[in-house]
């Protein structure tokens, strides 16, 4: 696959999901050594696992109904809503009904590029 960090006009069908398991996939639609476009498919019951990262975070709900989980702080968010995660916060999802999450990340999630 091309590397998206070249590509300023991004097709979703241009761009396979990559299985994770646990009922999530995921697309990077883009990239830069800033900035990280993701998006997150999630079958109902998928687990986004509690976890952190030194990234700054910003997601969306593009569809479905979530648990999103920011440090001791739960919160049902749908379709049309977003969150933001500073760097280090501890952070999961528990999708309650089938939907997809757009994350944002600074800089890129260098692990997701492997």
């Amino acid at each position: 696959m091309e590397s998206e960090v070249k590509k300023q006009f991004i097709s979703d069908s241009d761009i396979p999901w990559e299985e994770l398991g646990g009922g999530l996939k995921r697309k990077i639609m883009a990239y830069d050594e800033n900035l990280m476009m993701v998006k997150v498919a999630f079958e109902q019951g998928g687990i986004g696992a509690l976890h952190s990262h030194y990234h700054t975070q910003m997601s969306y709900i593009e569809s479905g109904n979530f648990e999103i989980t920011i440090g001791e702080r739960k919160e049902r968010l749908t379709k049309g809503d977003a969150y933001h995660i500073p760097p280090h916060a501890i952070h999961g999802a528990l999708c309650l009904e089938p939907g997809i999450l757009v994350d944002i990340f600074n800089p890129l999630r260098e692990d997701f590029l492997r």
